[in-house]
């Protein structure tokens, strides 16, 4: 089975193998020593200490597993000077319906955090803006209804 790329910022991928060599090199050790602990305790049938320790190693190796996949897969979003239309690391401002702007920067989905102002480009806004120009607007469908924004600027990602 092909693997999904995934699209990240230079910056986005530095910050997904720093996490790895955290969990390599600290996290798996913690883990590792709870384990112990909880064995030295006493008996690992109905311990709540094993159990959770054992829990936790589960998802350290699960995430390990992860990043591996997503550092491996990853393609990087090249820097662009200058793009006429949205893409992967633009830098967009927007202004909906009501005439309040937002700036987004469009980056992959492992990337996304839209409280930072990052959202995804498969997300329904990403989606919708891709390939707009400015002047053009974008229809987003919503729960509360149909948004619409007008793109004012694009800005290309700057590392």
């Amino acid at each position: 089975m092909e693997e999904k790329e995934v699209f990240l910022t230079q910056e986005g991928l530095d910050k997904l193998r720093e996490e790895l060599e955290n969990l390599h090199l600290h996290r798996r050790h913690e883990v590792a020593e709870k384990i112990r602990r909880a064995k030295e305790a006493g008996s690992t049938v109905n311990n709540a200490e094993y159990d959770d320790a054992k829990n936790e190693q589960a998802f350290v190796e699960g995430r390990i597993l992860t990043l591996e996949s997503m550092i491996k897969n990853a393609k990087i979003i090249e820097d662009d000077t200058h793009s006429d239309k949205v893409k992967l690391g633009s830098h967009v401002v927007v202004e909906n319906q009501d005439g309040e702007k937002e700036e987004y920067a469009i980056v992959g989905s492992a990337e996304a955090s839209p409280k930072d102002g990052k959202i995804s480009n498969e997300s329904p806004i990403g989606k919708a803006l891709m390939s707009k120009k400015v002047g053009q607007a974008a229809q987003v469908k919503a729960p509360a209804g149909t948004i619409k924004l007008t793109v004012k600027n694009i800005k290309c990602y700057q590392a």
